[in-house]
């Protein structure tokens, strides 16, 4: 049997109910990808569900929690050349995936594609589609859009040899931002990451509210700051949560998180490539900017 060109990998936790509804939308795209789902240990029967309803969904049941390294597993289980990366809440619209691999096939140095998402039953843009579409780094003619160093974990579209070349999502953030790292270490290793308008992604995200969110995005962002930016950079990021967490509870709990995470950050760091780091200053730049306006 010949490799698929592209298939689809969703990581899930107890979202049985909004899963079907993904998996009802990816099996009747014209693309007709492979699709796998990488259960994170759910307690709501999601694997024989999902055996019951789609049959043909391949599904690697986890016997623990792994966060986004669940995604890790579906890429080393998934043999396409391109994975499609959504969530439970989340899909491709019909013609999609296959405009991603068009564009990748005619740019073989593009690891990832960042689609534009559309959010909710009135398809709203996702906000973060106009950040990436006025992306400051420098534009080249060869590439579908503008380089960008951050994307949209259910809405990406990456090369599988690039993804398993920089080892994928990191261990230690285990959720949480932690597309930034990928696309950073994308970058270092000599891969385009680029926006690409015409690929889009469809984004149902639950109304419940995600308490430990805003304390793991905070924690992940100076973790990576740790990982991968000049060591004045992570001391700057590390000050600034420990100055916040004095009124801030989220902020508290996220340097509570991070002190202990410390020496593994720094067992693993490995700084930037000039050049990369050159251009994460730049969109530092422009978000200070957008801010003070």
């Amino acid at each position: 049997m010949s490799t698929p060109s592209v298939g689809v990998v969703i990581a899930t936790r107890n979202r049985a109910s909004s899963l079907v509804t993904t998996l009802d939308r990816l099996t009747s795209l014209p693309e007709r990808p492979p699709v796998l789902v990488v259960d994170n240990a759910s307690a709501d029967g999601t694997p024989e569900l999902l055996a019951r309803r789609f049959p043909a969904v391949q599904v690697l049941a986890l016997p623990r929690n792994r966060g986004a390294l669940a995604r890790n597993d579906g890429v080393q289980s998934l043999p396409a050349r391109y994975i499609a990366f959504s969530d439970d809440d989340s899909w491709w619209e019909p013609g999609a995936l296959a405009a991603a691999v068009e564009l990748m096939e005619a740019n073989p140095g593009i690891g990832l594609v960042a689609a534009r998402t559309e959010v909710g039953p009135r398809r709203a843009p996702d906000p973060l589609n106009a950040v990436l579409a006025g992306s400051p780094l420098t534009r080249r003619p060869d590439l579908p859009g503008p380089p960008v160093l951050g994307f949209l974990g259910c809405a990406a579209v990456v090369r599988r040899s690039a993804f398993l070349d920089v080892g994928g999502y990191h261990p230690l953030l285990f959720f949480g931002a932690e597309e930034t790292l990928l696309a950073y270490d994308l970058a270092a290793a000599g891969w385009d990451v680029c926006y690409a308008p015409r690929v889009t992604a469809v984004h149902h995200p639950s109304n419940e509210p995600r308490a430990r969110r805003s304390t793991l995005v905070r924690r992940n962002e100076v973790l990576t700051s740790w990982l991968r930016r000049p060591l004045p950079v992570a001391l700057r990021d590390t000050w600034r949560l420990a100055r916040e967490a004095r009124g801030d509870r989220a902020a508290r709990r996220a340097l509570g998180q991070l002190v202990p995470r410390l020496p593994a950050a720094w067992r693993g760091r490995r700084t930037l490539p000039d050049a990369v780091e050159a251009d994460v200053r730049r969109l530092e730049r422009l978000e200070l900017s957008h801010a003070a306006g």
